[in-house]
């Protein structure tokens, strides 16, 4: 079990927290949520000791190992990859290097033999004997298969990195797992595969994610950094979200009965207690639920931007035609005899292992990439907006932000902007900052803006949740749900992809496979 008590943490004058009290027991999974800047990953380093607290103490049941997914790519770029995951459980590894040094002594003493028979002691209750195998196991389940497990690391691209970390912090069962955004780069696969890991993991889990469908599927708890404190509420994200705005909704209510209001409140319960994110605990939760009460559920501090597109005039049906489009980079193939057409209407996920396929597909599609020749044609009746991945270039202006959106507008009225920033949570004096100073988040709003003023029918979208909170994903998710025009998009957010597209197309190496069908039908028909 970890715990914290009286916790305060201080940047100057800025309070990040003060006096907080929490317990995480075992058998949970709790979502550590919070506005950008709350300091959700501060908390996980004050847990984990790598920042020390102004006040309060961090309590773990003696004995219980951490473990936690390191960030940095080039720590172990000089060992091999199943090295490195095994390097997870230090005292383990320990016990391994040392026991290597002593059985390597050409002068072999008694008192080495004394040690060594220690060593392999602890190493058998460690579980040793089964430590390549186990390492193997998590590679293998994130998509690292057995011919990179014996390269070294510098010799791994980015993300197969990220997941070689990722699997050193999932190894030897540890007592308590602190994940700090463990889904970001990982493709649809390896998702899936780590929240059947977290699903059925048995000790303490603290993740921070920004994807909602994984908070659901692995959560217990919710954890809300909000008001300088944390709060706990049972049920996952969706619960959280939605006993947020009931709260909200109660307290405007000023004039309604308590009696109706504990009724709203049982209703609510009601939905929500029989659906459990880990079977074996549906009974507990249920409990727990029953037990709320009108005081135990607190509005949030948190603000949702706006986001809606109103296309200027309605697309014609004929949309879109590729035909026979084959493309070669450095001389690999990246996109062979692709064949599609668009309806209105459409609302398109595109799926491929690899995402620089999809991103070539949108670059041409927009006419940043040249063709020798033509293999696809726009409707005339059809305006497009994009959102690219990388968006840097268009930030290389050093504007404030007024004259920055301004640049994408017809009215050029001040007042007029600075609605659409404000709808995009900038105002005041953060309307005059530099284009060349916005963090990841605020570019990606900032881009949305822009494509919200285009008036475009047809949007295409390249992984547009990168960088967002969970607030503005949540925006941008009822935005295009609500579109009435057609959508082409790119996304690793499985209840976005659920939530928007009603057609999936995935782009093979052996070819493309096209279905009328939500994401949730599609991976079951791919599985079956």
């Amino acid at each position: 079990m970890i715990s914290t008590q009286g916790i305060t943490l201080l940047f100057g004058k800025r309070v990040l927290f003060e006096d907080v009290n929490i317990k995480f027991t075992p058998g949970n999974c709790y979502g550590l949520i919070g506005a950008n800047g709350a300091g959700k990953s501060t908390f996980l380093k004050i847990l984990d000791g790598e920042i020390d607290p102004s006040a309060g103490e961090v309590i773990v049941t003696p004995g219980e190992r951490i473990a936690v997914l390191k960030q940095n790519h080039f720590e172990f770029d000089e060992f091999e990859v199943l090295k490195v995951v095994i390097m997870g459980h230090a005292r383990l590894y320990a016990i391994m290097e040392e026991k290597d040094s002593l059985y390597a002594k050409p002068d072999f003493s008694d008192a080495d033999g004394i040690r060594a028979s220690e060593l392999e002691c602890e190493f058998a209750e460690l579980n040793g004997w089964d430590t390549e195998v186990e390492a193997a196991r998590l590679l293998n389940g994130l998509g690292i298969k057995e011919d990179f497990q014996a390269k070294k690391m510098k010799d791994l691209g980015g993300v197969e990195k990220l997941k070689v970390l990722l699997a050193r912090a999932l190894f030897g069962n540890p007592d308590i797992l602190l994940l700090d955004e463990p889904t970001n780069h990982l493709d649809l696969e390896a998702i899936t595969w780590l929240e059947d890991f977290l699903y059925n993991f048995d000790n303490t889990v603290i993740v921070v994610s920004h994807d909602r469908h994984f908070l659901n599927k692995v959560c217990t708890h919710i954890a809300d950094i909000d008001f300088g404190n944390i709060q706990l509420y049972v049920g996952n994200y969706d619960f959280w979200l939605e006993s947020s705005q009931l709260a909200l909704q109660l307290a405007k209510d000023a004039n309604k009965k308590k009696e109706d209001k504990i009724k709203d409140l049982q209703r609510f319960i009601e939905r929500f207690s029989s659906n459990a994110s880990k079977a074996k605990q549906a009974t507990s939760r249920k409990k727990q639920l029953e037990k709320l009460t009108l005081e135990d559920i607190k509005p949030s501090s948190r603000k949702y931007p706006y986001i809606a597109f109103k296309p200027d005039r309605e697309a014609g049906n004929q949309l879109l035609t590729v035909e026979n489009l084959s493309v070669n980079i450095d001389g690999e193939q990246v996109l062979k005899d692709v064949c599609f057409k668009v309806n209105k209407g459409d609302k398109i996920a595109f799926i491929s292992s690899s995402g620089l396929t999809i991103t070539i597909l949108f670059k041409i599609l927009m006419g940043e990439l040249a063709l020798d020749s033509d293999n696809f044609k726009w409707g005339v009746s059809t305006s497009q907006a994009y959102f690219p991945k990388d968006n840097s270039d268009y930030f290389n202006v050093d504007l404030n932000l007024v004259d920055w959106l301004r640049q994408y507008s017809r009215d050029q009225e001040e007042s007029f902007v600075r609605g659409f920033l404000g709808r995009m949570l900038f105002s005041g004096e953060e309307t005059q900052k530099s284009s060349r100073v916005l963090s990841g988040g605020e570019k990606v709003r900032c881009m949305l803006a822009r494509m919200m003023l285009n008036g475009a029918n047809v949007l295409l979208l390249d992984e547009p949740t990168n960088h967002l909170d969970l607030e503005s994903i949540t925006a941008l998710n009822n935005g295009l749900s609500k579109f009435q025009g057609t959508i082409l998009f790119v996304s690793q957010d499985h209840q976005f992809i659920q939530t928007i597209a009603n057609r999936i197309i995935e782009i093979t190496p052996n070819g493309m496979v096209d279905r009328q069908m939500t994401y949730d039908e599609y991976l079951e028909n791919r599985a079956g």
